[in-house]
């Protein structure tokens, strides 16, 4: 009998393709399953959060790991950040140096990262956290705890605490693995090792995420939502032209419109897209016969080549929890 984690799909969403290349992602979820159970390599000496998610992308984790590192300094810990350096040219470890490194080398993730804590890369995290606390032991580095980005599927390192981002609008798709769906192992096998499930978006996408997916939740699940920050700039009436490299960027372009803007056109790349200058140069040209501002994210900003960081406005949004009790009990039984 197959278990419903592999093989759940919501009765709202038939999807005769992905029935033909189901066997193809309970394989592909029984071998991401099984590695990511195994004994970890390494276990830090101080407490590990991962921040992770089930879906491939595009779930809110990068907000999350910003929210929860400034949580944990305004309580006068020192976490440090570590990421896999997705897109990147570099393995690690290394710490990234916002002034020396650009996306290329780091990626853009681990490089927005470092603007609010000290930030490793390292596709090996158990590397990756020993050379996080050598540097502390050697006095370069305050620490007293890791957070991870990225990594539930990792099983190199321990982790004291393993919090899933979900998007609340998506869901977990068609409730399979690559490529018959959106997810890198089963939900059963992913929520099992999960103490925490972030689920991500406005009241009534909540409400169908569990109408839909409830039955499968087993830990707290915390609901969230990304607010716009306020930063004095007026974006009622701007005429802009949008672009987005993230892994849902009509989300994107729909804050700028519930903003009051001006959206004359939303150009949408693919997650990490490297944005080259003959790409912006178009982008810049279009706007200007538009009339119109170029606007991205702040993970797209990081990537711009530089002669056109001054051209383009980026709106920041930051995670706001609507319950955090679970997460200040969770942290408390990790010591934090």
């Amino acid at each position: 009998m197959r278990a419903p984690g592999y093989w759940f799909t919501p009765p709202d969403r038939p999807d005769p393709r992905a029935r033909l290349l189901a066997p193809l992602g309970w394989a592909y979820g029984r071998i991401t399953a099984h590695r990511a159970g195994r004994a970890p390599d390494w276990h830090a000496p101080v407490p590990v959060i991962c921040v992770g998610n089930l879906n491939a992308g595009g779930t809110g984790k990068t907000p999350t790991v910003q929210a929860l590192v400034a949580l944990l300094q305004d309580r006068g810990h020192a976490p440090v950040i570590l990421s896999g350096g997705h897109g990147g040219r570099l393995s690690g470890p290394v710490a990234v140096d916002p002034v020396k490194h650009t996306d290329t080398d780091v990626g853009d993730e681990p490089l927005l990262a470092a603007a609010f804590a000290p930030t490793w890369i390292a596709r090996d995290r158990a590397a990756g956290a020993r050379a996080i606390m050598a540097q502390a032991q050697a006095g370069d580095v305050q620490v007293d705890c890791i957070v991870m980005d990225n990594g539930h599927q990792n099983p190199s390192l321990f982790k004291d605490l393993s919090l899933i981002v979900v998007d609340a609008v998506k869901g977990f798709g068609n409730g399979r693995c690559i490529p018959a769906g959106p997810l890198q192992e089963p939900v059963l096998s992913g929520l099992n090792r999960a103490d925490l499930l972030m689920s991500m978006g406005p009241q009534a996408a909540q409400d169908t995420f569990q109408a839909a997916w409830g039955n499968l939740i087993q830990p707290p699940n915390i609901r969230a939502r990304m607010e716009p920050l306020q930063t004095g700039m007026d974006w009622r009436g701007a005429r802009l032209l949008a672009f987005a490299g993230i892994g849902h960027p009509e989300k994107f372009f729909a804050t700028l419109q519930g903003l009051g803007a001006d959206l004359v056109r939303g150009e949408a790349l693919e997650d990490h897209q490297s944005l080259t200058v003959s790409l912006m140069t178009r982008l810049a040209r279009e706007a200007q016969l538009r009339g119109a501002q170029l606007v991205t994210t702040e993970k797209d900003a990081v990537r711009l080549p530089p002669d056109f960081r001054r051209q383009v406005l980026s709106l920041p949004v930051r995670l706001r929890i609507m319950d955090s009790a679970p997460l200040d009990a969770a942290l408390r039984r990790v010591g934090l």
